[in-house]
């Protein structure tokens, strides 16, 4: 035997060595790569595990075969030989027993303790696959469907009733929702099924008197199992999801006055920059647009006679499409392929400044690359020197002309804190505003319900609904009506601090588990791997 391995046997026997009060160490050999120790149990009196009673009689002794984890890479089998006793309690009904080593055996297991946390452990943070590669690499080969079997062979813990209870929808497929409880004060996720229906979760409650806070979304479903089930509960509607609905009204809103949102750009009504020597004019002769003026006079002499367009496609020799965009535009520039609008970068609210600076008479780049630093500029010189090329030409500086926002901008901005907007989306807002009367208005209602969430004040609550409803904009005057149905739960949410903060962390981590199962879980192992990670999270942060 080589030196290494007498050197893991050492390390073998210390494995052993919490349990050499009961077990007996009689010899240590390695054969075909795997570590083998032959282990006997020690002539002590043994309790019976129905009555108790201790006993020494010995009916007869048998090997247990013990798979335990590997050492220097090598696979450990302990051959332990037990003994099975005899039991002398008169009103016992077993008549023998086997005795167990604490810490080495256990009943009908073919591996140590250890090993076998090791195997269920790989399955809850791993799953199937993930823990079959990982136990693979830890010389305990097993498949993806024994990986799981110990998985869901683990028992869920037993929770108590909460006393504040968070309630959230999830998505397990598509179209296809789950419902996720999760204990508020615990932060640990209790249940979870497949569905998101009334009756369900009134069950659940049922079966769980006690729950005196339910956190949940504005969900209808959600609110009539709570009242169907813990009729007592207060019921807290979340104010990120109260914060989330009022957002999109102000996006349908925005989208809704889309013809407004020019306003925003510095002086819409201004006129476009005369174009420069290299920019082709209208009157221009260059070869693409003398191709579209020939390609849209042949077109529309065919088309105008009443031909089809598809018969129009096969007289000229073009594609059908190319004929139907030439006879549906009204004017050759229209068919002519214009450059790409050129994309805002971090320099150019300094080109004014580098404009001004030329017209001095500074021409270096080097110099002008450093002083614009000094105020704030991070980019590469290079681009700078890019920037006052046409300067050296005699062409003007390329200026970008700032494109109207989205609506999904401006709602940006609208629900955006005054004191977080930045300067740029500041001035936009306020050119907006002034613009737009009903785009203002919602600006006003959005700070107004903005106070209320931070300072936890639901008095104006009933004044700002009847504002909503009296604003003439559709989508606010139904979101005053949704408030409206659950006002009780809406003021729970405003004024106290009952979140469901901890339902969306947990919905976050839920959909980890999914993906790393490739979505292929079904209800029960998810429930498994997502309260077992959590109750292990716990224990070791």
């Amino acid at each position: 035997m080589g030196g290494g391995i007498v050197g893991e046997c050492d390390d073998l026997v210390r494995i052993v060595a919490p349990h050499l009060d009961a077990v007996r160490v009689e010899r240590v050999w390695v054969a075909g790569g795997v570590v083998y120790i032959a282990a006997c149990t020690r002539e002590l009196t043994v309790a019976c595990p129905d009555c108790g009673r201790g006993s020494v009689r010995t009916h007869s002794r048998y090997r247990r075969t013990l798979a335990d984890v590997a050492v220097g890479g090598r696979p450990v089998v302990i051959e332990l030989s037990v003994r099975r006793m005899f039991c002398d309690g008169p009103g016992c009904g077993r008549r023998t027993f086997v005795e167990q080593v604490e810490g080495l055996t256990v009943r009908y297991q073919r591996r140590s303790p250890l090993l076998q946390h090791l195997v269920q452990m790989a399955g809850v943070l791993l799953a199937g696959r993930g823990g079959a590669r990982l136990l693979q690499i830890l010389q305990v080969p097993l498949s993806r469907t024994s990986v799981l079997f110990h998985l869901m062979r683990l028992p869920l813990p037993s929770a108590a009733t909460p006393r504040v209870l968070g309630v959230d929808d999830f998505a397990l497929y598509t179209d296809v929702y789950g419902t996720l409880l999760v204990d508020a004060d615990t932060r640990l996720p209790i249940e979870l099924w497949a569905g998101r229906d009334a009756d369900q979760l009134a069950a659940w409650l049922r079966t769980h008197p006690g729950v005196e806070v339910v956190c949940r979304d504005g969900s209808l479903v959600y609110r009539q199992g709570i009242t169907d089930g813990a009729p007592n509960a207060v019921q807290v509607s979340d104010r990120f999801h109260l914060w989330q609905g009022l957002s999109k009204r102000v996006g349908d809103i925005a989208a809704a006055h889309r013809s407004c949102l020019p306003a925003a750009v510095p002086d819409p009504e201004a006129a476009p920059p005369p174009p420069s020597s290299t920019a082709p004019s209208d009157q221009a002769d260059t070869r693409a647009r003398r191709h579209a003026k020939n390609l849209f006079e042949a077109v529309h002499a065919v088309t105008d006679t009443g031909i089809s367009l598809h018969a129009a496609a096969h007289q000229l020799g073009l594609n059908r499409r190319t004929v139907r965009k030439y006879a549906r535009a009204a004017t050759w520039q229209e068919c002519v392929r214009r450059a790409p609008s050129r994309r805002p970068t971090s320099l150019d609210p300094y080109l004014e400044y580098l404009r001004h600076r030329w017209e001095e008479g500074e021409h270096t780049a080097t110099v002008l690359h450093q002083e614009i630093v000094a105020k704030g500029y991070r980019g590469h010189y290079q681009r700078v020197k890019m920037a006052i090329a046409p300067l050296r030409r005699g062409l003007p500086i390329d200026t970008p002309r700032e494109r109207p926002p989205s609506p999904r901008q401006v709602a940006r901005w609208i629900t955006t804190a005054p004191s977080r907007r930045g300067l740029h989306a500041t001035e936009a807002l306020r050119r907006l505003l002034e613009h737009c009367p009903e785009l203002d208005r919602t600006h006003d209602l959005v700070r107004q319900f903005a106070a209320m969430l931070d300072a936890r004040d639901a008095t104006p609550l009933p004044d700002w609904l009847e504002q909503l409803a009296t604003s003439h904009l559709p989508a606010l005057a139904s979101l005053a009506n949704a408030i409206r149905e659950d006002q009780p739960a809406v003021v729970q949410g405003i004024t106290t601090p009952f979140n469901s903060g901890v339902n969306e962390g947990r919905i976050t981590d839920l959909k980890l588990q999914k993906r790393i199962m490739a979505g292929r879980a079904g209800v029960p192992l998810l429930r498994h791997r997502v309260i077992l990670m959590a109750l292990l999270r716990r224990r070791h942060p």
